[in-house]
């Protein structure tokens, strides 16, 4: 899974990953560091008036919802199910996204805790999420409530160490394909696949990641420590 990731990136990086820089006056980019569920993040898709950068909440609520507390739960889809579940489906054939990140976050279990480990390109350079995005509207007097879940695969071998899975990470000269809806769907899913290992780095981090109050450049800071070793087990007395 994909629970928490870095878009610690400017709007000119932004506008030049994403293609397009309407609507990104409108939104709030500042580098983020630490992005967790029920954020706004900044996302770029396509619609009629064309493709455009705007701030959407990370947990999708389908419009079928009854509250919006659903996406706490839909944060990432599995590309394996994403064209079938009905949570996600409608999003797949006629919204989908693109997030931008630099990196993102999985926690390994060393010496009795949750490690948390950084992932990036091995260029460190920024790229693009495959997403969906959904409107939902819980009352005429209410504003439409906008969100976003990443898709996942298997993770590749990089990354099977730490976790059995991964966010599916575009490929940039594929942006186009995945925010076409005229596309058939077969061609759509074989996007949806491993990023390439050889392409990626993984560092391990500090565990002020941990916490979702912290979202700055200390986040991302490399920890050169070596894991604990376990706690020897205490014999009882008799």
């Amino acid at each position: 899974m994909c629970g928490r990731f870095s878009q610690a990136l400017d709007r000119t990086e932004i506008v030049n990953l994403c293609g397009t820089a309407e609507g990104i006056e409108t939104v709030d980019v500042r580098p983020r560091y630490n992005v967790a569920p029920t954020q706004q993040v900044a996302v770029a898709r396509s619609t009629k008036r064309g493709r455009e950068i705007v701030g959407l909440h990370w947990g999708l609520v389908p419009s079928w919802a009854k509250d919006r507390d659903v996406g706490s739960s839909l944060i990432n889809a599995r590309s394996e199910t994403v064209s079938e579940k009905p949570s996600f489906r409608n999003a797949f054939r006629t919204r989908r996204c693109l997030i931008p990140a630099d990196g993102f976050y999985e926690w390994k279990a060393e010496g009795g805790t949750k490690q948390p480990y950084r992932m990036t390109l091995g260029n460190g350079g920024g790229f693009a999420f495959a997403g969906l995005w959904e409107r939902w509207e819980a009352s005429a007097d209410r504003l439409p409530l906008e969100t976003f879940a990443i898709i996942t695969t298997i993770a590749n071998s990089l990354l099977q160490p730490i976790h059995h899975r991964m966010p599916v990470i575009l490929d940039e000269a594929d942006h186009d394909a995945w925010l076409d809806t005229s596309r058939p769907a077969s061609e759509v899913l074989a996007l949806l696949r491993p990023f390439p290992a050889e392409r990626m780095a993984v560092r391990r981090v500090g565990t002020r990641v941990n916490s979702v109050a912290f979202d700055d450049a200390a986040c991302i800071a490399e920890d050169n420590c070596p894991p604990a070793p376990p706690r020897p087990q205490q014999l009882g007395l008799f």
